[in-house]
């Protein structure tokens, strides 16, 4: 299916006015970035870059595309015959999924005409922004959680193909597996679930309802129950499943309490490996507050897909270098007040101190590497095909090697500023 309307209507009419003026088969060079971390966070997370790839490879203006544009005036016959032909052929670099971002740092770097690349600023960051606002809120909880594992289950809290994304993102950031079946399907997450109170309701008795369940599912099954009376529903569960229950869900309550009070009622039923798992509107607040709980597991849903109340990443995508007349890349930048930016084709640097703590983001314009830094741009895309696809094992692991590079003060939950600064030279 194409993705080449998952743009804003003035991209075309910026490509229309350059054809016309000559200066839309320029070089130019646009850089995705952001000014700031959103939410007063200490750090980002990139992702979607693996998704971008996959839109970049349908993004083709085919006959229905060509029929809307020209039904619908939005450009001319002259552009529409552009348009008909347009493949992006440049070359795309940026940060890796999983890989951590602060201010200013070039997440992606987009070469070629400016006719190719400025169509794919808006899909590139409606990805971008989307994703890596889940996979830092994502994070954040994994963060809080302790080793403890996570669910994503926000399908029913979000756009339906946002869900599918979050899951993913979620998954690059720690979380454990997601209720999100397409998610398993396109992208291989780990998928869950055992039942709702629905289920219950559904019986004559909650006695009736776990009896089902665990006929079908087998003890090992997560029971629900908060649905009536929760210390009736834990002697029942363990009466029916024995002391191998593999576990029990809160749903409802003061969570803390209910934990604590299943925990000894579990222990005294001889239930002691049956693990306490808590969902009901959790974000890394809630979570980091259920540390010292016995709880086992969480499910987070509506502040997940949601970004924690931080839905976008704040990136922005901008033109930072052009061809001049005679053939060379001059830096170009915007000086409006708020919202400058630096001219010049950058290349990114992490350096590190002599306990492998992460220190400085450098940001540089000479392609000489400073010594001691790690190199945090690859290469994406040659030549208008994508070469920088990789599993996404790889970014779940390159997420927790990065985290752990962070000085202590970055995990905190609090407003603060940047982990690391970012420098200039």
């Amino acid at each position: 299916m194409s993705t080449a309307l998952l743009t804003d209507h003035y991209e075309l009419t910026m490509l229309q006015a350059a054809l016309r003026s000559g200066a839309a088969h320029r070089r130019a060079v646009f850089e995705v970035f952001a000014r700031h971390l959103p939410g007063g966070r200490r750090y980002g997370v990139v992702a979607g870059t693996g998704r971008v790839l996959d839109e970049l490879e349908h993004f083709r203006f085919g006959e229905e595309q060509l029929t809307f544009l020209r039904e619908n005036r939005v450009v001319d016959a002259s552009t529409l015959e552009f348009l008909a032909e347009y493949r992006f052929s440049g070359d795309i670099c940026g940060y890796a999924e999983g890989e951590l971002y602060f201010p200013a740092s070039p997440i992606m770097v987009v070469e070629g005409t400016f006719a190719e690349a400025v169509l794919l600023e808006t899909m590139i960051l409606s990805v971008l922004n989307h994703d890596s606002a889940i996979a830092s809120a994502a994070s954040r909880m994994h963060n809080a959680a302790g080793g403890r594992p996570l669910i994503e289950m926000g399908s029913r809290r979000t756009h339906e193909r946002a869900a599918v994304a979050s899951a993913r993102a979620a998954y690059i950031a720690g979380f454990a597996s997601t209720s999100n079946l397409m998610a398993g399907h396109v992208y291989g997450v780990p998928t869950a679930g055992t039942a709702a109170h629905a289920f219950t309701l559904l019986h004559d008795s909650e006695r009736e309802a776990f009896e089902a369940q665990i006929a079908s599912l087998g003890p090992e099954t997560t029971l629900l129950v908060d649905t009536y009376d929760v210390a009736e529903a834990v002697r029942t569960a363990v009466e029916l499943a024995g002391t191998k229950l593999g576990a029990v869900r809160i749903d409802s309550g003061d969570l803390a309490a209910a934990a604590q009070e299943v925990r000894e009622q579990l222990d005294a039923l001889g239930a002691f490996d049956t693990r306490i798992l808590v969902t009901s509107d959790l974000d890394e607040y809630a979570i980091a507050a259920l540390a010292a709980a016995p709880v086992d597991g969480y499910g987070v849903g509506t502040s997940l897909v949601t970004g924690s109340g931080v839905p976008t990443a704040a990136m922005v995508y901008k033109l930072v270098a052009r061809e001049t007349a005679t053939g060379e890349l001059e830096p170009v930048a915007k000086r409006s007040v708020g919202k400058p930016s630096r001219g010049g084709r950058k290349h990114a640097y992490r350096l590190f101190d002599d306990q492998g703590r992460a220190e400085t983001e450098l940001i540089t314009t000479s392609a000489e590497a400073p010594e001691g830094g790690a190199p945090l741009l690859r290469e994406l895309v040659r030549g208008g095909e994508p070469v920088g696809r990789e599993p996404l094992a790889d970014a779940r692991a390159r997420h927790a090697e990065r985290i752990a590079t962070l000085p202590q003060e970055a995990l905190h939950l609090g407003r603060g500023y940047a982990a690391i600064p970012t420098e200039f030279a």
